[in-house]
């Protein structure tokens, strides 16, 4: 299959992208757009995290659980966005008019590639190299990267999102920079026309 847009990463950042890219799915220039997410979750910060101090989150909320309601709220809410599990991502090239996602099982081809992966030194997607920076907001000696980019934009049709696009790894920041990646997404699908994609109470 070839995807549209097709998103590394299942923590805050990757979900929150997946899930506005899907809520999209009935503006006509989104309906027939593929979407697919590599949801691989267990090198995620989440996996230990306690929240507390999230605005819309009960106190005593974990990041477990989020990786695991996220998922499902995904699927329930947005099943046009396919979520490919137990698959990790072990190189993205970037060839003339797209990108080839390889994993340890299979290879994935997509128009616009999604990296929302954790921020560690140990970020080792072949393809990816010649993008790595030491992180600008984070202390020298946790030895965390980025990928450079502009406004989580690395390359053409190549975006990065939370702690890696060079934020702090505060669950609201992570979360809100993969929405603002899927906003930018889709103002691209738009012609250049800014979306934004709301429910509202009738």
């Amino acid at each position: 299959m070839l995807f549209d847009a097709l998103i590394i990463g299942g923590g805050a950042a990757g979900l929150q992208c997946a899930l506005v890219l899907g809520s999209a799915n009935q503006k006509p220039f989104a309906a027939n757009k593929q979407v697919g997410i590599i949801a691989h979750q267990k090198t995620s910060h989440l996996q230990t995290a306690l929240f507390n101090n999230v605005l819309g989150l009960a106190p005593g909320t974990t990041g477990k659980s989020i990786l695991t309601n996220g998922k499902t709220q995904l699927k329930t809410l947005y099943p046009n966005v396919e979520q490919i599990e137990n698959e990790k991502v072990l190189e993205c090239i970037k060839t003339e008019n797209l990108f080839l996602i390889k994993t340890n099982k299979q290879t994935y081809k997509s128009k616009i590639v999604v990296v929302a992966v954790g921020y560690t030194n140990l970020m080792t997607i072949k393809g990816l190299e010649t993008y790595i920076e030491p992180h600008p907001r984070a202390a020298i000696e946790k030895d965390r990267i980025w990928l450079k980019n502009v406004d989580h934009l690395v390359d053409e049709n190549l975006y990065v999102a939370g702690s890696l696009a060079g934020w702090r790894s505060q669950f609201a920041i992570c979360a809100g920079s993969g929405a603002q990646v899927a906003t930018d997404i889709l103002t691209l699908w738009n012609n250049g026309n800014h979306v934004k994609v709301h429910d509202k109470l009738l």
